[in-house]
C-alpha cells in the first residue's frame, strides 16, 4: 500500500514518514509541503535521519498536491482545515483514501469532508489514538450512569505549539458525555470562566485548557459528586500514537466502500 503524506515536515509528519518506514507492507509513496518552503526538493527520507534506501527509492519532497494524490493509495492529513477542505476533494477526483487528523475543523470543513465520501473513504477522527476512542466510549457510559447529580469537566493540556483550543479531542469528549446524557453539547457548554461568574449552571459541561512544554495530550474527563469524583484519564507520551493510528486506518480502508468513517468505525467499535 502506497502511502502519501501532506504536510510532511511538520511534527505529526516527520512521525508519521518515521512510522511508514517501519512498517512492512506500507510504501512511502511521497510528501508535499507549502510551495517555497526549505523542504521542497529534499529527500523525504531525510526528515526523520534515514537513508533513502531504507525504502523511499530517493523520493523527494513536492509541493503539488494533485501529484501525491496520483501517486498514493492513501493520503495522510494532520494539517490545518483549509488545507483538509481542499485535499478532500483531490480525494474525491482521484478516487484515493483519505486520512483526516486535522484538528480544528468547522462545519464547512466536515461538509468537504461528507460531500468527498460519495467517492472516496474518507476516516476523520479528532483523535487516532485507540486509548483515547476507548475514552470515549467510557465517558459516554459514565455520564448516562451518574446523570445531572454529577458535574462534568473536561481538562486538556498540549504542548505550546498547538493553536486550538480547546483541542479537538476535548471538544468530541464533551460531546460524547452530552450523548450520555441525551443533550445537545451546543446548549450546555462552559468554555470561558473569568472574573466574578456567579455559581456554576447545573448540566454544563465545563472545558479548561492548559498549554506548555511538549506534551502530545493529556485528556480528563471529570464527574464530580457530592462526597465523590470519577476521574477518566488518557495520556500520550509520544505522538507516535497518533501515527501508529493513523496507519491503522489506512491499511483498514483497503477494500471499503466510499464513505465517511470514524475511528470507531477502524476499530469496530461502532
Amino acid at each position: 500500500m502506497k502511502i502519501g503524506i501532506v504536510g510532511c515536515a511538520g511534527r505529526m509528519g516527520r512521525m508519521l514518514v518515521s512510522e511508514v518506514l517501519a512498517t512492512d507492507g506500507l510504501e512511502l509513496a511521497g510528501g508535499t509541503e507549502q510551495p517555497g518552503s526549505d523542504f521542497i526538493g529534499q529527500d523525504i527520507a531525510a526528515l526523520v535521519g534515514a537513508e533513502a534506501a531504507t525504502g523511499t527509492g530517493g523520493v523527494l519532497i513536492g509541493d503539488e498536491a494533485q501529484a501525491l494524490f496520483q501517486a498514493s493509495d492513501v493520503v495522510i492529513d494532520f494539517t490545518v482545515p483549509a488545507a483538509t477542505k481542499a485535499h478532500a476533494q483531490l480525494a474525491a477526483d482521484n478516487g484515493v483514501a483519505l486520512i483526516v487528523g486535522t484538528t480544528g475543523l468547522e462545519a464547512s470543513h466536515l461538509g468537504a469532508l461528507k460531500d468527498a465520501s460519495a467517492r472516496a473513504v474518507i476516516v476523520q477522527a479528532a483523535n487516532m489514538s485507540v486509548g483515547v476512542n476507548l475514552l470515549l466510549g467510557l465517558t459516554e457510559q459514565t455520564a448516562k450512569a451518574l446523570g445531572e447529580d454529577y458535574d462534568i469537566e473536561i481538562v486538556e493540556m498540549h504542548h505550546r505549539h498547538k493553536v486550538d483550543a480547546p483541542s479537538g479531542t476535548a471538544l468530541v469528549l464533551g460531546e460524547a458525555a452530552a450523548a450520555g446524557r441525551g443533550v445537545n453539547l451546543s446548549k450546555v457548554s462552559d468554555r470561558g470562566r473569568d472574573g466574578v461568574t456567579g455559581a456554576r449552571k447545573a448540566g454544563d459541561i465545563g472545558f479548561a485548557v492548559l498549554r506548555g512544554g511538549d506534551v502530545a495530550g493529556d485528556h480528563t474527563v471529570v464527574f464530580a459528586g457530592d462526597g465523590e469524583r470519577v476521574e477518566l484519564t488518557h495520556k500520550a507520551s509520544s505522538r507516535s500514537v497518533f501515527a501508529q493510528g493513523a496507519l491503522r486506518a489506512a491499511k483498514w480502508t483497503e477494500g471499503q466502500a466510499p464513505g465517511l468513517y470514524s475511528m470507531r468505525d477502524v476499530l469496530g467499535l461502532g
